[in-house]
């Protein structure tokens, strides 16, 4: 297979620039510091626990704000943040961990355990923050008991792959661990809890983000055990054993364990999104923004997408479609490729052939896709002529959508986004550029 050059057209670089936007408005740097709270009176200590995409950098924001600005001692100061691999910071004191998502990994078990010791020997004096993104529910991996890391990696492949949603996967999770859904905030007493929170989820639901480790809990096993049924899933035998333990219930709404717990949203997608469409303005096209709480299959969201966008064209329109939410992919071939890349080509079938409409589609924290190294593709940029390069290349698109191959077709010709990390992740970012008619 040839590969194609990636031209990047005036469309593609407006539309580049527009993610980029938006991914800077996401990160720590730009909202973190204003809601850092003042450290603890007296002899209480400051214990930092951060995880997700940019558990790295906002512990490293919130360190440098402490150790350098305020001049805290790092004797008062303690903590531990988990990312993902690759997602790593350079930390002065806290320490560093990278662990594996969205399949949990031993790195991940291992620092969970650190992190829960650090949150049981917090006392009435202490300041536990909270530091928590998207990926914090695969970073902070803790077995229920009975549950071996194993069967957990074995379930998440499943739940991955079937198409559920995160709300799903997460109720899920929060019922097989010793972290989520409430019970890091129940451990931690009586030290007070404050949570900064970085949405990465439709709705920006605090009981998903992350698996809601801090808050409480209206899921339920019942639930829980819902979705494998509904989604065909069979677990192993100490999975399903879990599940039928009435000691897994997560704390509910009401339980005293949150008295002392404050949750806050730092950052969500609409906050990238109002950056975008500020930059959208700038360039003088009319912003539609379709939302920042899409969820469906990847390939149909696109092809209604792509039809709305050539509505707008044969109107004589010059607008640009933003969009987020979280997609999903049913998977049913053996290729590689996430939901954002799977969009934009959806999108380049629907647009074969079509000039004048453009799509990007890319996931803000740098990589697109279950299985993704840190350095993989965050998603695609496709145009009308992306279906006739791959036909010149000897190519069916078709098949690459039929065999879930968004990367590979995007390889050959010509259209992957690699920024690499972002240290952030407000979720899928989508917008189509129509040029009038």
């Amino acid at each position: 297979m040839t590969t194609s050059e990636y031209v990047k057209t005036p469309a593609r670089a407006l539309l580049e620039g527009l993610f980029n936007t938006a991914v800077a408005a996401a990160h720590p740097a730009s909202f973190l510091p204003p809601l850092l709270p003042d450290p603890p009176p007296g002899d209480g200590r400051l214990i930092i626990l951060a995880a997700g995409k940019a558990g790295g950098s906002m512990a490293e924001v919130a360190e440098r704000h402490y150790l350098e600005k305020l001049g805290s001692g790092a004797d008062r100061l303690s903590g531990i943040a988990v990312a993902r691999h690759g997602y790593g910071r350079p930390l002065q004191h806290l320490r560093m961990v990278e662990a594996g998502h969205p399949v949990p990994d031993q790195a991940g078990v291992e620092a969970t355990e650190a992190v829960l010791q650090l949150a049981r020997d917090a006392g009435a004096t202490d300041q536990v923050l909270v530091l928590l993104s998207g990926g914090a529910s695969a970073n902070w991996i803790a077995p229920a008991q009975g549950v071996s890391l194993a069967d957990k990696q074995a379930l998440t492949r499943a739940l991955l792959r079937c198409g559920a949603t995160i709300d799903e996967i997460n109720t899920v999770r929060k019922h097989l661990s010793r972290i989520k859904g409430g019970r890091l905030a129940v451990l931690a007493q009586p030290a007070s809890v404050l949570t900064l929170a970085v949405s990465d989820v439709p709705g920006d639901d605090a009981a998903v983000i992350g698996s809601g480790p801090t808050v409480p809990d209206p899921t339920t096993l019942t639930e829980a055990r819902a979705i494998l049924v509904r989604h065909g899933i069979t677990p192993p035998d100490s999975i399903a054993a879990a599940l039928d333990n009435p000691s897994n219930e997560s704390p509910k709404p009401g339980n005293p364990a949150f008295a002392g717990a404050t949750y806050r949203l730092a950052v969500r997608p609409a906050d990238a999104f109002r950056a975008a469409q500020a930059a959208v303005a700038a360039a003088d096209y009319e912003c539609v923004f379709l939302g920042d709480r899409i969820e469906g299959e990847a390939r149909d969201v696109a092809a209604r997408h792509v039809a709305l966008a050539r509505e707008i064209r044969t109107a004589g329109r010059r607008a640009i479609l933003l969009s987020g939410g979280e997609l999903t992919v049913t998977i049913k071939g053996g290729g590689h490729g996430g939901p954002n890349q799977e969009y934009a080509l959806g999108a380049a079938l629907a647009l074969d052939g079509i000039a004048g409409i453009t799509v990007l589609a890319a996931d803000t924290d740098g990589t697109d896709g279950g299985g993704g190294d840190a350095d993989s593709p965050a998603g695609a940029v496709a145009d009308g002529e992306s279906a006739a390069r791959a036909r010149a290349l000897g190519l069916v698109p078709a098949h690459f959508l039929a065999e879930n191959d968004s990367t590979a077709f995007f390889a050959a010709v010509g259209g992957l986004l690699t920024p690499g990390p972002t240290y952030t992740n407000v979720n899928d970012f989508r917008a189509i550029l129509i040029e009038s008619a």
